[in-house]
């Protein structure tokens, strides 16, 4: 939801020479719809279990892995990624998030859609707990591509 996610997971990998995937755009291609339109058309629970399915693809080899805010909450997707892959939290404060998700057009952040800012705020509390069990913790406050580097240094130690 505005973490920068996609684009930084797209900077370290290009750094790398690795592949980058990102989760919500596997689902894409998969569903052959955006993101909007599979909740709008099946829901968040079609959602969450595409993502399931495609989350152990998505982590296979040595590569990049950006994922949605929401792919992290189940146990058995948690357990997964914790086994294979480096975790990083691109942490930002709610109210930066907010100002970055409001820059793509409408729609697109389906889960924040027709929701009040009391509604958001308690979505985002409500994942902290996860997302604070990750392995790094990195201030995606500046520029993409000083996250970017930041999460590169702690991937290559």
């Amino acid at each position: 939801m505005g973490s920068g996610k996609s684009t930084v997971g797209a900077l370290v990998a290009a750094r790398a020479g690795v592949p980058h995937r990102d989760l919500d755009a596997l689902i894409e291609e998969h569903s052959g719809m955006s993101v909007a339109d599979l909740f709008a058309g099946r829901g968040e629970l079609a959602f969450r279990e595409l993502e399931t399915r495609l989350l152990s693809a998505a982590l296979e080899g040595e590569a990049v892995v950006s994922l949605g805010g929401g792919s992290v909450l189940a146990d058995g997707n948690w357990a997964l990624i914790r086994r294979r892959a480096l975790t990083v939290w691109l942490d930002a404060p709610l109210p930066v998030l907010l100002v970055r998700a409001a820059r793509v057009p409408a729609g697109v952040r389906p889960l924040l859609a027709g929701r009040t800012e009391a509604q958001v705020q308690e979505l985002f509390k409500a994942r902290l707990s996860r997302y604070s069990a990750a392995d790094h913790r990195v201030d995606a406050v500046p520029p993409a591509t000083a996250v970017a580097e930041e999460v590169y240094r702690l991937w290559v130690g």
